[in-house]
C-alpha cells in the first residue's frame, strides 16, 4: 500500500509523518524505515526505526531511488514499512513522471508486503485522481 500526506511546504506533513512512524513502531512487529534528506530527526525518531539519510548516496533519478529502495527490501526481510519526507525530491520525481513511480513502488509494496507513506509538497487537487485516492492526510 502506498499513501500519501500531502501540502504546501510549512504545513506539518514532516511532523505528522515523524508522528506516524513513531506510533507505527509501537504496533510493528517488523521493522521500519524513514527517508529523509539528512538526519536532523534522528532525535525526533524512535530509536529503533531506522533512519537513512539519502543525502549520503548518489541518486541521480527516480530509477535509482526505485533501486534503492528494492536494496533496503532485500536486506531486511523483516520490513514493514517505509516512510519518506519530501518524496518528490528524494526520489528525483517530476510531475510527469509521478504517476508512473507511483505506480512502480505501488507494485513493490505488493510484492513484498511493505507499506510506503511519502510526504509530498503539493496540494491534494494537484495530484491525478488516482493518487489523490493514495492521500492519508491534507494539511
Amino acid at each position: 500500500m502506498v499513501q500519501f500526506v500531502v501540502g504546501n511546504e510549512g504545513k506539518g506533513k514532516t511532523r505528522y509523518l515523524l508522528e506516524q512512524a513513531n506510533t507505527a513502531i509501537k504496533e510493528a512487529s517488523g521493522n521500519v524505515v524513514y527517508l529523509d534528506k539528512s538526519s536532523s530527526k534522528m532525535y525526533e525518531l524512535n530509536n529503533r526505526i531506522r533512519l537513512i539519510d539519502l543525502s549520503k548516496y548518489p541518486l541521480k533519478s527516480s530509477d535509482e531511488f526505485i533501486g534503492f529502495i528494492c536494496g533496503i527490501i532485500s536486506q531486511d526481510h523483516d520490513l514493514e514499512k517505509v516512510y519518506a519526507d519530501n518524496f518528490i525530491r528524494l526520489a528525483k520525481v517530476s510531475d510527469d513522471t509521478l504517476d508512473s513511480v507511483i505506480s512502480e513502488i505501488d507494485n513493490i509494496s505488493s510484492l513484498y508486503h511493505v507499506d510506503f507513506i511519502l510526504s509530498i509538497s503539493k496540494d491534494k487537487e494537484e495530484l491525478s485522481p488516482a493518487l489523490q485516492e493514495k492521500v492519508i492526510e491534507a494539511l
